[in-house]
C-alpha cells in the first residue's frame, strides 16, 4: 500500500483504500489510501513548520535543489515515462512527452531570481522610493488530474516551492504512482523535510485540504463540475484558487487547408493519450467543400490506428483509465446516434483484457446533441460542417466552454478572424493541440477556468506570491 509523505517521512495511513490499475490489462498493480481530514492536518501542519526556515532561504539556494531535481529528472526520464505508462495506459511517445512537458515547468521554475525580481521608482514625491517585493503566501496545496499524473504535479510544486512556500500534494487516486516517484526525486535532491507533503485520497481528502486554515491557496486541474465546486469551496473559506475544467474544443478546417497536414494533426489532437485530455480536439468543422473529403480522409486514416497496451511498438491509441469510464464513453457514443449523429468509424468492438475503445467518428454533429456540447474525454470525434467560417466560429461559441480552438487554413485573413472571434484561451493556427510551453500560461476561458491566474508561465509566479509595496523616505 502506498504511504503519505509528511515532513520527510513516508507513513503508513491505516484507512481503507482504492486499487491502482494497469489499464492496458485490468491488473490491480497498487493500493491507494483514502486519508482524511486528520492526515491532511499533520502534512499541513509539517508544511507549516517547514515554512518559516523555507521562505527565508536564500532564492538562489532554492534555485540550486531545483536544478538539482530537474537533474534527477533527467536521469530518471525513461523510468518516470514507463511509469506513466504502467498505470495510465498512454503510449511511451505520449508519456515521454508529457514527462518532457513536466521537465519543462522545472526549468522555467529555475528562472526565479529573474521571475521574482519586483520594481522599484525613486522620486515618487519629493524624496520619496516606492518599491514592491514578492513574498511567499506560505502553505498552498495542489490536486492534480488522472490523466498527466507527472506533467501537471509538475505544473504545481516546482514553482510554489521555489518562490519560498511550502506544498501539500494530493494526486489523483486513480494514478498516484507518479506524483510517489516525484516526491522521493524530490527528497534526494536534498530539499528540507516538510518543503513538499504527499497526502493520498479521495474527495474528503481535498475538501479537506481546501478548507484548512493554514493553506493559502489552492491549484486545481480536473473536469468541469468538480474545477467549480473547488473555486466555490475554496472562496467559500478565503482562499486563492487556480481550478482548470473541461473542454469542447473545435478544429475548424477551411476549403483551402492543406488536408496532408490537417488530418494526421486531427487524428493526434481526438485520439492521442485516447482523448483523455483537456486540449483534444472534440469536434472537426468542414466548412464548405471540404467537409466530406474531410469526413472520408479521417475516417480512412483514423481505422488505421493500432490500438494496444502502450508499451507496444506501434501502438497509437491505449486504454481509458478505467472500465467505468469506458462504459460511460460509450454511453456517449451511443446517445450521440440515438440525437441523430452517424457512426463513420465504431470503435465499440475491443474485445479482450484492459480498458480499450477504439477510435470512434461520428458524423452531422450539431451544438444541440450532448455529443456536440459535453465533454466525452474519450477516443471520440465529432464531424460537424458549416457554411463559412463565420458559422464554424459561432458552433465553438455555442458550447460553454473556452479552452482551445484551432483552425486549418492556408488563409492569413482566415487565422486573423478565427483568432480575434473565438471564444477561447488557446488558439492554434495549422496545429491540432495548441498547448502552450511553460513560459506561457495555460490560459482557458469560460467554463474551461475559474480564477484569475493561470497555471505556469508567469501567472504561476503571480499566483503563489503575494505583493508588497513599500513607501520610504529618508
Amino acid at each position: 500500500m502506498l504511504r503519505n509523505l509528511v515532513g520527510g517521512q513516508w507513513r503508513e495511513v491505516s484507512r481503507s483504500t482504492l486499487p491502482v490499475y494497469n489499464p492496458a490489462t485490468g491488473e490491480v498493480i497498487e493500493e491507494v489510501p483514502l486519508s482524511g481530514p486528520e492526515e491532511v492536518g499533520e502534512a499541513v501542519a509539517a508544511a507549516a513548520r517547514a515554512f518559516q526556515s523555507w521562505s527565508r532561504t536564500p532564492v538562489m539556494e532554492r534555485v540550486r535543489l531545483m536544478f538539482r531535481f530537474k537533474e534527477l529528472l533527467e536521469r530518471h526520464f525513461e523510468e518516470l515515462a514507463r511509469l506513466v505508462t504502467l498505470h495510465h495506459g498512454k503510449t511511451l511517445e505520449e508519456a515521454r512527452g508529457e514527462v518532457r512537458r513536466g521537465i519543462e515547468v522545472v526549468d522555467f521554475a529555475c528562472g526565479a531570481p529573474t521571475l521574482l525580481q519586483g520594481r522599484t521608482l525613486r522620486e515618487v514625491s519629493s524624496g520619496v522610493d516606492q518599491n514592491l517585493f514578492h513574498y511567499p503566501l506560505g502553505v498552498v496545496a495542489g490536486i492534480p488530474p488522472f490523466n498527466f499524473p507527472v506533467m501537471i504535479p509538475l505544473w504545481m510544486f516546482p514553482i510554489a516551492v521555489v518562490a519560498g512556500n511550502t506544498f501539500v500534494l494530493k494526486p489523483s487516486e486513480r494514478t498516484p504512482l507518479g506524483a510517489v516517484r516525484l516526491a522521493e526525486l524530490f527528497l534526494e535532491a536534498g530539499f528540507p523535510e516538510g518543503v513538499l507533503n504527499l497526502v493520498h485520497g479521495g474527495q474528503e481528502a481535498a475538501e479537506a485540504l481546501i478548507a484548512h486554515p493554514e493553506v493559502r491557496a489552492v491549484q486545481f486541474v480536473g473536469s468541469e463540475p468538480v474545477a467549480r465546486r473547488v473555486y466555490a469551496l475554496a472562496a467559500e473559506h478565503g482562499k486563492r484558487v487556480s481550478a482548470a475544467g473541461g473542454a469542447k474544443n473545435h478544429l475548424v478546417v477551411m476549403p483551402d487547408a492543406d488536408l496532408d497536414l490537417a488530418v494526421p494533426a486531427i487524428l493526434n489532437s481526438a485520439f492521442g493519450n485516447a482523448g483523455e485530455r483537456c486540449l483534444a480536439g472534440s469536434v472537426a468543422v468542414g466548412v464548405g467543400e471540404v467537409g466530406p473529403e474531410l469526413l472520408e480522409r479521417v475516417v480512412a486514416a483514423a481505422s488505421r490506428l493500432k490500438v494496444g497496451p502502450g508499451w507496444e511498438e506501434g501502438v497509437q491509441v491505449g486504454p481509458l483509465i478505467r472500465e467505468e469510464h469506458r462504459q460511460r464513453v460509450v454511453r456517449y457514443i451511443n446517445r450521440g446516434l440515438e440525437e441523430g449523429a452517424g457512426l463513420a468509424l465504431d470503435g465499440r468492438g475491443i474485445e479482450g483484457p484492459g480498458f480499450f475503445l477504439g477510435p470512434t467518428v461520428l458524423d452531422r454533429v450539431s451544438p444541440g446533441m450532448v455529443v456536440g456540447r459535453e465533454e466525452i474525454f474519450g477516443p471520440v470525434l465529432s464531424v460537424s460542417y458549416a457554411q463559412t467560417l463565420e458559422e464554424a466560429i459561432r458552433q465553438a461559441n455555442a458550447v460553454s466552454y473556452g479552452n482551445m480552438a484551432c483552425i486549418f487554413t492556408q488563409s492569413g485573413r482566415n487565422a486573423r478572424v478565427f483568432r480575434e472571434e473565438v471564444q477561447a484561451g488557446m488558439v492554434g493556427v495549422n496545429v491540432g493541440v495548441a498547448q502552450p510551453f511553460a513560459f506561457y500560461p495555460f490560459s482557458g476561458w469560460r467554463a474551461s477556468f475559474f480564477g484569475d491566474l493561470h497555471p505556469h508561465g508567469p501567472d504561476a509566479f503571480l499566483f503563489y506570491t503575494q505583493r508588497k509595496v513599500v513607501v520610504e523616505r529618508w
